[in-house]
């Protein structure tokens, strides 16, 4: 499967910002994806994932701020970022585990396949 994230950008602190990862090549709800970001000098780190049931999993920095979902008509996952803070900029990639793993994961090294990135930047 291959990945295309879009939709970064730079918007002020407390702003809300849609991040879009479209598939091409495969099906993605036949995946476990999720999206990672990665700021400057730090590792990866996990964001939030989703199943092929739409379950979700979330980082505890974005919990209760980020929202994950998936509109299987258009082969695209998504990433809504509500109440961004100045912690969050970063680099945000979308990525996708084994066709043949069903579960959700929050280590980077468990997924196979990633999209080529999008800035975020929150001016304070």
């Amino acid at each position: 499967v291959q990945l295309q994230a879009s939709g970064g950008g730079l918007v002020q602190a407390g702003d809300s910002l849609t991040l879009s990862c479209a598939a091409s090549g495969r099906t993605l709800s036949n995946y476990v994806t999720g999206w990672f970001r990665q700021a400057p000098g730090k590792e990866r780190e996990f964001v939030a994932a989703i199943s092929h049931s739409s379950s979700t999993i979330y980082g505890d920095s974005v919990k209760g701020r980020y929202t994950i979902s998936r509109d299987n008509a258009k082969n695209t996952m998504y990433l809504q970022m509500n109440s961004l803070k100045p912690e969050d900029p970063a680099v945000y990639f979308c990525a996708a585990r084994s066709s043949s793993v069903t579960v959700m994961a929050s280590v980077a090294r468990a997924y196979a396949y990633w999209g080529q990135g999008t800035q975020v930047t929150v001016s304070s």
